[in-house]
């Protein structure tokens, strides 16, 4: 093996431990500042490796037109293993370790993240109608996350019950136990000196695994669609997985990727234009070809029916193995685009007149007014 495969033997523990002293610091916070906001931190963290391979490919592209289609391969590939292989994962992790099927139930101030999911993936419709991703899509697109965060910062902080922090780790519940200013420096610290971890090995991680790719015979576009954004979200899936395994922060595992799908849907999506016409040295389109635009609509129908999915909130036995299902249909058979755009359009048609018709599926509106109603108050909410 080459010398570049050969460092995942440091960057590959490096990421581990990055992934679970952000983690901490995100179990700490939501006493300090909202679930959601420590969420959203935790998220854009564990997205740096993902920014920068859609940054260095976007970059690329300004040079090269010809590499443009790679720039939405690895767009539509990283959003769509988060929901069809990330949500399902929650789910039997959270169900194996009870041993029994389950069903992931989020809180009322979940809705936020929920709801979080809708304007920008409407967004995106108008930019598969469009064709293209212009540098001033990237205005709208980092308006709804920031728009998403101010929301998030107006919801009032957990109580830190004695019952609420016998359900952390023993790092962050010792770290709440600390005085105010040590407390704050810890939960601080966990999230720059979790976030440098992964700054410094994200880089050599990905080449790493790139470099034994290489070796193994994956194509170009194979590896950037699938391979990459597996890689990159891999801290994603560590702390979820690390939330799954216990019932009262199973929903928090699922929160964790929702965030990191708001997060991409909207402002790493931003980015890419801005990258591109910074290399081009020109303000210039990324045009979408035919397949490009069905492979941006087939995101946009599965991260629709995952909004649709939530809508009760809750996350149900059938709803994890279907979207894990039509997921592996689109990994093993990629020629199936179309069949699946059908398959999926007619699962949200079905979705959205549940949603209508039965008043449980509109758990998540309930939720949203009653969460926005509190945001201007200073309560704390109940764990």
């Amino acid at each position: 093996m080459t010398k570049s495969a050969w460092s995942a033997l440091w960057t590959f523990p490096s990421i581990l431990i990055s992934a679970f002293v952000i983690a901490w610091g995100a179990e700490a916070a939501q006493f300090l500042i909202s679930q959601g906001l420590a969420l959203a931190i935790l998220a854009w963290l564990q997205t740096l490796p993902e920014f920068a391979v859609e940054a260095v490919i976007a970059w690329n592209a300004g040079k090269n037109p010809a590499q443009t289609h790679l720039a939405i391969a690895n767009f539509t590939g990283s959003l769509r293993l988060l929901v069809g292989l990330g949500w399902p994962m929650i789910y039997f992790v959270a169900a194996g370790f009870r041993k029994r099927l389950v069903a992931v139930k989020l809180e009322k101030e979940h809705a936020i993240e929920v709801f979080g999911l809708m304007l920008p993936i409407l967004y995106f419709v108008f930019i598969w109608w469009k064709a293209s991703i212009t540098i001033w899509d990237a205005l709208p697109l980092a308006g709804f996350y920031f728009l998403y965060l101010f929301v998030l910062w107006k919801i009032p902080p957990r109580e830190a019950s004695e019952e609420s922090l016998d359900t952390l780790g023993t790092i962050p519940r010792r770290t709440l136990q600390l005085r105010a200013p040590l407390r704050n420096a810890a939960i601080a610290g966990f999230f720059l000196g979790g976030g440098a971890i992964l700054y410094f090995s994200a880089h050599p991680f990905l080449n790493s695994m790139l470099a034994i790719a290489g070796s193994l015979g994956v194509s170009t576009f194979v590896f950037v669609q699938w391979v990459a954004p597996f890689l990159s979200e891999f801290p994603e899936k560590l702390s979820a997985f690390y939330w799954a395994r216990k019932v009262s922060t199973a929903n928090v595992a699922l929160m964790n990727l929702v965030s990191s799908n708001i997060n991409q849907w909207s402002i790493l999506s931003a980015m890419i234009p801005i990258v591109l016409c910074i290399s081009a040295g020109e303000a210039r389109a990324l045009p979408l070809d035919a397949l490009q635009r069905q492979e941006i609509l087939l995101t946009i129908l599965q991260s629709f029916l995952g909004f649709l999915l939530l809508q009760n909130m809750e996350l149900r036995f059938h709803e994890a193995t279907t979207l894990l299902l039509f997921w592996l249909i689109q990994f093993f058979v990629p020629s199936a685009r179309q069949i699946m755009i059908g398959v999926y359009t007619a699962w949200c048609a079905v979705e959205l007149v549940l949603t209508f018709v039965l008043a449980d599926r509109r758990a998540a509106w309930h939720g949203l007014r009653g969460t926005l109603g509190r945001c201007f108050g200073s309560a704390p909410l109940s764990s």
